[in-house]
């Protein structure tokens, strides 16, 4: 079976979201990888991986208008908000 990673689905002024919890920083090749899962899964919005770096903040590749938004939200904040899981 793929891997499975988890999923929260958001609304950021009128923007869909689909934020996925990842392990570390993907590359290019891995965000274009995470991309075409959301996609094929039918799963509508900007993908935006998140992730804690090893002094437990959080990161996250997101397009600049969402950039405010993901500087200032917690990380668990986030996680409570999980509602499904992106396989690739």
């Amino acid at each position: 079976m793929p891997p499975a990673l988890e999923i929260a689905h958001l609304n950021i002024q009128d923007v869909k979201v689909v934020v996925v919890f990842v392990d570390g920083a993907p590359g290019p090749r891995g965000y274009g990888e995470l991309q075409r899962a959301a996609a094929q899964a039918g799963l509508d919005g900007n993908v935006v991986p998140v992730w804690r770096d090893e002094f437990g903040r959080t990161r996250f590749m997101a397009p600049e208008p969402q950039h405010a938004f993901f500087q200032i939200v917690d990380y668990d904040q986030l996680r409570a908000q999980i509602s499904g899981t992106l396989r690739f």
